[in-house]
């Protein structure tokens, strides 16, 4: 995103695209200013494209005139809710098989999380999973290596790729790490993914509605949140 912004911050006034209406002219011009991979979707607002890029979630005028970039709420009588990753949550529930699951026996919510090995509060959330799952919450597990595909991205790969994964994510929090690195093609998946939803630290829990919670929550006001 940080390429984008700074392009973005070049101007005072709204970026002006081609006047070409069609998705074409916002996925070249948002590619000039440094996206590699768009992909125009429909939004909840009427005269207004979802572009997702590998940097993030922008939004332009369908007559490729405008773009905004941040988070798209929706006003509920609940109060605010994001709802900017909905454009995400078909590829990220295509990753369902790679994830990582501690399943509530009697499930009400499905939270997932994007996780760091090396994360002390993702460390936390992993040593109450009993009490999510024992409250109806079912854990899945993403990975997002914080510092991007080093080490400890090799370490993750070799956890969400061993033949039980639960039980080897379980050994690494417990200190025993795999001593097999691997090349970290499902991880840089998973971390791309989170890129592109806005991910900035860990843990990131991500709703069955698309809603993004920043940071740990203890396993009640987790249910309290879910239940709000």
């Amino acid at each position: 995103m940080k390429k984008i912004l700074t392009a973005l911050s070049l101007s005072a006034a709204a970026i002006s695209f081609s006047a070409i209406a069609d998705d074409a002219a916002i996925i070249n011009s948002l590619k000039s200013l440094g996206a590699s991979k768009v992909e125009v979707k429909p939004s909840p607002i009427k005269g207004i494209k979802t572009a997702v890029t590998d940097q993030g979630i922008l939004y332009a005028s369908e007559d490729g005139k405008y773009v905004l970039q941040g988070k798209l709420f929706e006003l509920t009588q609940q109060g605010a809710v994001d709802v900017s990753a909905k454009a995400l949550m078909g590829t990220l529930e295509s990753y369902k098989n790679e994830m990582i699951v501690y399943p509530a026996k009697q499930e009400k919510y499905v939270v997932t999380v994007f996780m760091d090995i090396t994360c002390y509060y993702c460390h936390k959330l992993h040593e109450q999973m009993k009490e999510y799952n024992d409250l109806g919450i079912t854990v899945r597990y993403l990975a997002f290596p914080r510092k991007g595909m080093d080490q400890t991205a090799e370490q993750m790969e070799a956890i969400f790729t061993a033949k039980n994964s639960a039980q080897a994510l379980n050994d690494a929090e417990q200190g025993n790490l795999p001593k097999q690195l691997k090349t970290p093609n499902i991880v840089k998946k998973h971390y791309e993914l989170g890129i592109q939803l806005g991910v900035r630290g860990t843990p990131t829990i991500v709703t069955s509605s698309g809603e993004l919670i920043g940071g740990y929550l203890p396993p009640k006001e987790l249910l309290a949140a879910l239940e709000n």
